[in-house]
């Protein structure tokens, strides 16, 4: 059975082993060389309280299969109220309805936090996560072409988007996730 939680310093190893693949035989992160644990609880770390990271676990010892997170989209202050979404599954996790769990899980858990927007940038081609972001809402809201380079190629970077709440005037501040974690949406 998946269960869903909030992500702990402890997953930080499963977190950067489900990761290095995406970083080390693929284009899905820019990355060039794969954060160990330490890198990755930092990360976590950084998110503070308003900013989420899940895991999804399976089995009697809790293995992660997956973890989906949130960050800030970019530094101006103006953006506070829009987060840009990140998954990534363990690869014997995909096809199980899992990713789609977690992101759901996430999505709830920004809204009720007050977030507006939600983005997903997604290096192309991916049909996987832009099929799981189109199925969850997103929609496309442009691609820049080309500016990546990795693995001997340069990639494309597309914006899928989706709202999460009404955009009120004026807009309360997002609320921390304390309390307010959605884990089966």
């Amino acid at each position: 059975m998946i269960a869903l939680r909030a992500a702990t310093p402890d997953d930080a190893g499963a977190i950067a082993a489900i990761y290095a693949p995406h970083v080390t035989a693929g284009i899905a992160s820019f990355e060039l060389e794969a954060p160990d644990a330490a890198i990755m609880a930092a990360r976590m770390a950084s998110a503070g309280e308003l900013y989420p990271w899940l895991v999804a676990t399976e089995g009697p010892d809790g293995a992660v299969l997956g973890y989906a997170y949130a960050g800030r989209f970019r530094e101006r202050e103006a953006y506070r109220w829009t987060v840009e979404t990140t998954i990534y599954l363990a690869s014997h996790a995909h096809r199980r309805g899992i990713g789609r769990q977690l992101y759901e899980a996430l999505i709830a858990t920004l809204t009720r936090q007050g977030f507006t927007q939600a983005i997903g940038a997604i290096a192309l081609p991916n049909p996987g996560s832009v099929a799981l972001h189109e199925t969850l809402g997103f929609v496309h809201a442009g691609t820049l072409a080309a500016v990546g380079y990795k693995l001997g190629q340069w990639a494309d970077v597309g914006y899928w988007q989706r709202a999460l709440a009404p955009a009120a005037l004026p807009p309360a501040e997002p609320l921390p996730v304390t309390g307010l974690l959605v884990l089966e949406p």
